[in-house]
């Protein structure tokens, strides 16, 4: 995997140094000599990923990573703090300004590039999402959304995978009062756990007893439940082999033994809130393909949804029937024009809920347009067809609309035409003998159903 990799450093022979390396592992490399220059590249470059030093002068890199994770334009961009300082304050200071990874120089070259191919991983996914995010806006199928990553991610639920007493002790002991934990000494119960729990982030061990903890991180990236889960492994310092593989596999941040407690607060609030901003973007995208299909007003699915699905259902159903009810409401504008649009809105709200509560599950309820309702019902026969619109009829007629705009009840009825399919009769033909149906009842008085026989 290559990507645009950002390089800043104020010493030359560094900047010569990373460039190289990383240019025989085929990235693309872009640099800058101070914080400033590397803010006007990442607007102008978009890089996937900033490695970053922290002694610079002017504005230092703890700075440059602040601005960074502020601007909700790039908040979501990686940064790796690659620089000499060594001490353990210095390293919860760049964590804590946002870092992804505080990295102390000399870095091995390869934990160095396991580490950016598994940040771009991760950015390449979140990017997908925005992208589908910012689609769904311009459509006009999803709100504008102000989806910060910065804000505190919260409590979290945590599932720590340890055998060891004295090791899981102290991790349970330095997260629980700020998190729900779940500590399991066994693998194949961590994953039943996990496969039935919605955990916002697993810690594991990768140095368990007679367990192969690498299998395990494998084993969740391969369920579909957990595939999305962070991950943060805890490797035994040293050992670069077991961590290379645990970032190839999909790890998504991990710590060396023995454990500083504010570095492990500091990586597992990384790892929640980056978790919190990618389930806010699944949501809103999953919100602007629910808006795609469905009728805002009256929360059924639209014409289009119908359309798109009806030659598919019909073909599922080969040998049996298909009927289709075509409702609707009676007099609609007069309604509009007594008691205002408002009202109308509220009695076609309360038409939809009372097509849903009629009808089955398999049942295909639409908004066809207007004050018009379909009805698709899979396997359905005319006689039952009928009795369910004659049903649907009469719980209309039977019980006028309470509004809240309105100063009393409106009484209203509804006329239904009802059309079941003949052998090789498409959704076209039978919805037109539908609509003749429907005709018919609106000539003969409404409020009344009406059936079409092939």
């Amino acid at each position: 995997m290559t990507a645009r990799v950002l390089v800043v450093d104020d010493i030359p022979a560094n900047v010569k140094l990373l460039e190289a390396k990383l240019g025989a592992e085929y990235f693309d490399v872009v640099t800058a000599g101070s914080g400033e220059q590397a803010l006007a590249l990442i607007d102008k470059e978009m890089p996937d990923i900033v490695l970053l030093d922290v002694m610079m002068p002017g504005m230092d890199g703890f700075e440059v990573c602040t601005r960074i994770k502020a601007n909700p334009a790039t908040a979501h961009l990686p940064v790796v703090m690659v620089t000499a300082l060594d001490q353990v304050a210095d390293r919860i200071q760049g964590l804590e300004a946002g870092a992804d990874d505080f990295l102390t120089k000399p870095v091995n070259d390869v934990a160095l590039f396991a580490r950016v191919r598994s940040l771009v991983r991760l950015k390449t996914m979140v990017d997908e999402l925005r992208l589908r995010q910012a689609t769904g806006e311009s459509m006009g199928l999803a709100e504008t959304a102000d989806l910060p990553f910065s804000e505190p991610p919260g409590r979290g639920r945590i599932l720590i995978v340890e055998d060891r007493e004295q090791s899981s002790q102290r991790i349970v002991e330095t997260l629980n009062g700020e998190h729900d934990i779940d500590l399991v000494p066994h693998t194949s119960e961590a994953i039943i756990r996990a496969k039935g729990s919605e955990y916002d982030l697993v810690i594991s061990s990768l140095s368990l007893d007679k367990q192969d903890g690498l299998r395990f991180c494998a084993m969740l990236r391969s369920l579909d439940t957990t595939r999305q889960t962070p991950i943060l492994a805890i490797v035994d310092e040293g050992d670069l082999k077991r961590l290379v593989r645990a970032l190839d596999i999909g790890v998504n941040d991990y710590l060396m033994w023995p454990i500083e407690r504010n570095e492990l607060i500091a990586r597992v609030r990384t790892q929640l809130r980056r978790k919190r901003y990618s389930d806010r973007l699944r949501q809103s995208l999953q919100l602007s393909l629910e808006m795609a299909v469905t009728d805002q007003l009256t929360g059924l699915f639209n014409r289009r949804y119908m359309s798109r699905h009806l030659n598919t259902l019909m073909a599922d159903s080969a040998g049996k029937q298909v009927s289709f009810l075509l409702l609707d409401v009676d007099f609609f504008k007069q309604i509009n024009d007594t008691y205002g649009h408002d009202v109308g809105d509220e009695v076609l709200r309360e038409f939809a809920g009372r097509i849903s509560a009629n009808v089955r599950g398999i049942d295909l309820a639409c908004r066809y347009g207007g004050e018009e309702f379909v009805v698709v019902m899979p396997d359905t026969d005319m006689s039952f067809a009928y009795m369910v619109a004659e049903r649907l009829r009469q719980s209309v007629a039977d019980a006028p609309f309470a509004t809240g705009s309105a100063p009393r009840p409106v009484p209203v009825t509804i006329s239904i035409g009802v059309a079941a399919s003949a052998c090789g009769e498409t959704p076209e033909v039978l919805l037109k003998r539908a609509d003749q149906a429907l005709y018919r009842a609106k000539r003969d008085g409404r409020n009344r159903v009406v059936a079409d026989a092939a």
